[in-house]
């Protein structure tokens, strides 16, 4: 028996014994900033160009003659100076969202992206935001970067805004706050798959009946070089500003901002409603390497068996996905 029968063999044993009771979950609403891209469909026409949004760090954000150098030896520099930056993310229209300028002044901007982008999903779905308000809708943020408390931190009086404004679990529970929204508020930060495992969490929240729906998103915004000074002396960024995947000549990847978010709900009560949906979410699956090379280093074992998970929660056979 081949390995690719025996696996196919395998799954329909681990699916008769696999008691499946999850939902499908619909996609209805979804907006985002990229670079290059302020929507969709600007981010999906630059993905069709094979548009390429890489460049220098802008001076805006930090000097590249205060930390760059090719010489990894240098202390306190990085051999890397290129990324992905979003246009404007110093403005925000505080009155719309009932903050002083005091308090905006304090508030990372990834907080402000995504109140903003929350926003723009609710619209995108077909409600108006205030029309959720009271309701039982879960909010799930991925994030890990919280460096704008560094630019907070660098002698500056400080004010009671600038835990509010910089702690990464006031991101969801802002947006929770602002649209009055009474569902669970949580932030994930796993890291590079931050927001997928949001939408993990969020998926299991709806089938819990924790929720009736769920805005699930990701953002990234870099504001100082302290993460890519210590990323290129682990060996992590490409000097050249170029991302290789399964390429010999890989030498390591390139930071980029960014910020998404959808609005998920029960596929049933979608269609009931009428909605328009993007797309189904019918299983996840998350799981960890445990103890492999050193801390970063993946583990293929682990990723396949994660794979399989979701294929087995999604009743979906492997060899039907293309």
């Amino acid at each position: 028996m081949n390995n690719e029968t025996e696996i196919i063999d395998n799954f329909d044993r681990d699916l008769s014994s696999f008691n499946i009771q999850t939902e499908a979950i619909a996609i209805v609403g979804m907006a985002c900033r990229f670079p290059g891209a302020n929507n969709y469909n600007e981010f999906w026409k630059n993905l069709e160009q094979g548009t390429d949004s890489i460049t220098e760090i802008p001076q805006e954000r930090w000097n590249l003659e205060n930390f760059y150098s090719s010489n990894i030896e240098i202390p306190n520099t990085s051999n890397s100076k290129w990324g992905e930056f979003i246009e404007d993310i110093d403005k925000f229209d505080a009155n719309f969202f009932q903050t002083s300028a005091r308090e905006a002044n304090r508030i990372d901007p990834q907080q402000r992206l995504m109140l903003e982008l929350s926003w723009s999903c609710i619209e995108d779905a077909g409600y108006s935001p205030l029309e959720l308000s009271g309701n039982n809708v879960g909010v799930f943020i991925g994030v890990c970067n919280f460096d704008y408390k560094e630019l907070q931190d660098k002698g500056e009086v400080i004010e009671g805004y600038n835990s509010t404004g910089t702690y990464t679990c006031i991101i969801p529970n802002r947006i929770s706050y602002f649209f009055n929204f009474h569902g669970p508020s949580i932030p994930v930060d796993t890291a590079c798959s931050s927001s997928l495992v949001a939408i993990h969490q969020a998926v299991n929240a709806l089938n819990q009946n924790e929720c009736e729906m769920a805005l699930v998103g990701g953002v990234s915004v870099l504001c100082t070089p302290t993460s890519y000074i210590s990323f290129s002396k682990l060996g992590m960024l490409s000097p050249e500003g170029k991302c290789k995947a399964f390429d010999a000549k890989a030498d390591g990847y390139v930071r980029g901002e960014g910020a998404g978010i959808i609005l998920l709900k029960p596929l049933k009560k979608a269609v009931e409603d009428k909605n328009y949906i993007y797309g189904i979410v019918k299983g996840s699956a998350i799981n960890h390497g445990g103890h492999t090379r050193t801390l970063t280093s993946p583990n293929a074992y682990s990723q396949s068996k994660v794979v399989r998970a979701a294929y087995i929660k999604a009743n979906i056979q492997p060899d039907t996905v293309s």
